[in-house]
């Protein structure tokens, strides 16, 4: 499906692409194989995953995620300019390691990125490259029984 889409998302020929576009150009093909998707920025249209109980099993604390998929339980996140200069990509790691049921996340890093004198910072190399060097460390145990990472 991310391949399929690639020649629309990409971000190495489309730079001014923001993650909720990305999330948009996948939205139907993602709901129709069963995922939960962020439609909008009305709390009535942002999928919210619960973290901690309080009183009455009531939900204390929750995530707003980008997609989730109930049957085998992975939460989407699809990061755009402060995917990597922002500590967004640290972010999701730790917030969707907490989310209950969470198994697996699948995380969408920019191919590209301009900013400033940088003319072209691959955030998806730099987010695998950390990722490698969490598993091969094997000092950093994260909950996931996998972590899917795209780059567009």
């Amino acid at each position: 499906m991310i391949e399929k889409n690639q020649k629309v998302i990409n971000s190495e020929k489309h730079n001014k692409f923001e993650s909720d576009e990305v999330l948009k150009a996948l939205e139907k093909d993602l709901e129709n194989i069963g995922w939960e998707i962020e439609t909008g920025k009305k709390d009535i249209q942002k999928i919210f995953r619960p973290v901690l109980y309080g009183d009455k099993g009531k939900t204390r604390v929750s995530y707003e995620i980008d997609g989730w998929h109930p049957e085998h339980k992975i939460v989407l996140e699809i990061e755009s300019g402060r995917g990597w200069m922002g500590n967004a990509f640290y972010r999701d790691l730790i917030r969707t390691s907490i989310i209950q049921d969470a198994d697996y996340l699948i995380l969408g890093m920019r191919l590209s990125y301009s900013y400033g004198k940088v003319k072209s910072q691959n955030d998806y190399a730099k987010a695998k490259e950390q990722l490698d060097a969490i598993y091969a460390s094997g000092r950093l145990a994260l909950p996931f029984k996998g972590i899917l990472l795209f780059g567009w």
